[in-house]
């Protein structure tokens, strides 16, 4: 009998202590949210066709003017965001490999955040959820399908007939928002839509825009005399009138695609503002790597030239950034990590790369002169040092390169050999050795 009691006594006492730990709040984490919003192959020169984007973000934060990325092709690229490290450190060279590091993601999730990915993830990835993700909307490897997409939502595999997948995309990035209000704790989205990759399918209602839309000619388009780049670009013929009419219409069509995502990111915006949270959310735009449109006589992407690695880059946190401004610091991917860190409480490991961008806004003027750009593109591995005014470039067993920014934007006359750059190319020589050395770049990996 007394066995009995002393058991209903243990089991009143469970119940006790479950109801009052059930009625209980839980201290309210004041944290700032984070959306981190990352477009494909979005060049440095087109935000002019993103109207809402550029006034919700850019015109009401910090605008970066030198925001680059360290290996400009989206794998690697992508892989750098979320861990924090050049890609000689990740160990992602191509969009075929798998990035086998930790993320910065499983940290924050580690640290009582929901975590979110609404789009693209990896081109490696077979577009399951990862275990990091509270929420997760992907699709599988690096498709870019625009109509009719087969996405994975939260371990579901759906087939969004008839749907855009710029709409889909961002009906999920509210979705998870709104879910996200209903949480006790602070979120951190990953919203990373295909546009405008190719094949940069135009949303229906826009196929008509820009019908005169003026073809794109500077300088180094289907650049006449590449006798001074290294080899291997060196023997790239002209471009053909075919290949021209086709980047125009491509050109058209990765701008078409842009608008239709301007109108979505309006949406997640005013989601934001609905919920009350505009305010309290770090916002980061960004692209993971720019796009040749002919210049150099190149049509592709993971090179120095600045079409490749220069991406617009613009961030909005009012608490942090009360008026907005430009900013002329050299900013890369590899910063996302430690600043979304550093913005949580959260220690910075050693072995990331970058730095976080906070101290920039409380005026900070300690910071990198330079970034290092690496590839592995099949014609060459190359490593470059990327100051505010001069690109330094060494590829292996080819021709070095050294541009002027200033007087040369358009990177036409490499002056490896000029006398009159030997100083400066000698500091930057240094300069790309010196990063190489602190950021322990391993052997090249081919």
């Amino acid at each position: 009998m007394r066995k009995l009691i002393l058991v209903f006594a243990q089991s009143a006492v469970a119940f006790l202590i479950l109801f009052t730990s059930g009625c209980t709040t839980a201290p309210e984490d004041n944290r700032p949210n984070i959306l981190i919003i990352v477009t494909d192959d979005q060049r440095y020169d087109t935000m002019e066709y993103m109207p809402e984007t550029q006034a919700r973000i850019f015109d009401e934060g910090a605008t970066f003017t030198h925001g680059y990325i360290t290996t400009p092709l989206c794998c690697p690229s992508r892989s750098s965001i979320l861990t924090g490290m050049y890609a000689h450190n990740h160990g992602v060279f191509d969009n075929d490999m798998e990035l086998n590091q930790p993320t910065f993601i499983e940290t924050m999730q580690d640290n009582g955040y929901y975590t979110g990915l609404v789009g693209k993830y990896l081109n490696s990835w077979k577009g399951e959820p990862r275990p990091e993700y509270d929420y997760w909307v992907s699709y599988a490897k690096g498709e870019t399908r625009y109509y009719n997409p087969r996405l994975n939502v939260n371990g579901k595999w759906i087939r969004h007939q008839d749907q855009y997948v710029t709409y889909a995309l961002g009906d999920y990035a509210i979705d998870f928002i709104k879910k996200a209000e209903q949480k006790n704790q602070p979120f951190i989205l990953l919203y990373t839509p295909n546009a405008p990759h190719q094949p940069s399918t135009p949303a229906r209602e826009d196929r008509e825009l820009f019908p005169d839309l003026p073809a794109h000619r500077p300088p180094s388009f289907n650049e006449d005399n590449i006798a001074d780049k290294p080899a291997w670009l060196a023997d790239q013929p002209l471009l053909t009138q075919d290949e021209v009419k086709e980047l125009d219409a491509f050109r058209r069509d990765q701008i078409l695609t842009l608008v239709s995502l301007d109108r979505t990111i309006a949406r997640v915006m005013d989601e934001l503002e609905k919920q009350g949270e505009m305010d309290n959310t770090f916002i980061l735009f960004l692209s993971d790597n720019g796009k040749f449109w002919g210049e150099h006589r190149i049509t592709s992407k993971n090179g120095i030239y600045d079409e490749a690695s220069h991406v617009p880059f613009a961030i909005r946190y009012p608490p942090m950034i009360s008026n907005p401004y430009v900013d002329d610091h050299i900013v890369a991917n590899i910063d996302i990590a430690p600043t979304c860190l550093e913005l949580a409480g959260l220690p910075v490991p050693d072995n990331m790369d970058g730095m976080s961008l906070l101290p920039l806004f409380s005026g900070n003027t300690e910071w990198r002169t330079g970034v290092l750009l690496e590839g592995w593109p099949g014609r060459g591995i190359y490593t470059a040092v990327h100051t505010a005014g001069y690109v330094y470039s060494e590829t292996t067993g080819d021709r070095s390169e050294f541009y002027d920014l200033t007087a040369d934007p358009y990177q036409l006359e490499n002056l490896i050999d000029d006398p009159a750059y030997q100083d400066l190319i000698e500091e930057h020589k240094s300069l790309l050795t010196e990063i190489k050395s602190s950021s322990n770049l391993q052997a090249p990996v081919p």
